[in-house]
């Protein structure tokens, strides 16, 4: 056993992604345009819906918050690892390490609720479209942005406090370039099953539940849009659903095969590449399959760039 927050571990060495040669510069200058790319996309995004009249709906409401998301996400993990390009040992102090945990768990669950909202957003716009501005009020998506927050913000607590509790006395060394749930797991001098099971049971649950949602959502959609009689009515309607059943199947995709599978030896350098696709690629799509399938918002876009 081991008393609360004790440990003899002050900070960790994130070894990042290895590469031979002079390869380091490159991997910067690589990650450090695709974060700036993200940064200019999402912030374009939350810009073009804030002032752009046209796009005051309940669908780009969402989208700014996922944008917003999306900023704080990248965030959270892109600049230390970019530090880490720079200097020979990427050291992040423990109190660091487990807020960058944290601060990733929570965007990355909010972000989790806020597709799932946006996949029940379309049911609606396609399946009840009578009803649609009453039951998509402005107060109501302003409830269901707010729920996104806090409970992406809650569960976000329950595996960083349990991991934080274990104790780390010798190896520091992360073989990874963020602080996660099985990075920081291994580094335990002791392996505590229930926190392990606690931790899963979170995570999965979490990622089953808004997926399956979501999927509801889209098998009532298809159902209704098969039904329309019209070909250019089913192509609008599947048009309207495109952008975002994109991301949904490239951001849970990635996210179910890190967190919903069975424990185990795990190819790391996969792992990392997987890791790279949810946290860093995936900001940056986000804007871009938005915009460009997206007739209102390049519509949106002109008008700017006209003024």
């Amino acid at each position: 056993m081991w008393k609360g927050n004790q440990t003899e571990v002050k900070e960790f060495i994130l070894l990042g992604l290895s590469i031979n040669g002079g390869g380091q510069g490159l991997l910067f200058t690589l990650f450090f345009v695709i974060y700036f790319l993200t940064l200019f996309g999402n912030i374009s995004i939350i810009l073009l819906v804030w002032f752009n009249v046209s796009l005051h709906k309940p669908m780009y409401f969402f989208l700014g918050n996922l944008s917003f998301v999306e900023i704080w996400y990248t965030t959270s993990t892109v600049p230390k690892m970019l530090s880490g390009f720079l200097s020979q040992n990427n050291r992040i102090s423990f109190t660091g390490c487990f807020l960058q945990f944290f601060f990733l768990f929570t965007f990355g669950t909010t972000e989790c609720f806020l597709l799932a909202v946006m996949g029940y957003d379309r049911y609606l716009a396609i399946c009840q479209p009578l009803r649609y501005n009453v039951l998509m009020s402005g107060r109501i998506c302003s409830y269901l942005a707010a729920f996104c927050w806090i409970i992406g913000l809650l569960l976000s607590v329950v595996p960083v406090s349990l991991i934080s509790q274990l104790p780390f006395c010798a190896e520091n060394e992360v073989d990874h370039f963020l602080c996660d749930t099985g990075p920081l797991l291994e580094l335990s001098c002791t392996r505590d099953f229930t926190i392990e099971v606690a931790c899963s049971i979170c995570t999965s649950s979490m990622l089953l539940i808004t997926f399956s949602f979501t999927c509801i959502s889209y098998a009532f959609i298809i159902h209704t849009t098969v039904r329309i009689p019209s070909s250019a009515g089913r192509r609008k309607a599947f048009s309207t659903c495109a952008s975002h059943l994109t991301v949904v199947i490239t951001f849970f995709g990635c996210a179910m095969y890190m967190y919903v599978r069975p424990s185990g030896k795990h190819p790391l350098y996969f792992d990392k590449m997987v890791a790279v696709l949810y946290t860093i690629v995936t900001p940056l799509l986000n804007p871009v399959i938005y915009s460009l399938r997206n007739k209102e918002f390049i519509k949106a876009v002109k008008k700017v760039m006209r003024h």
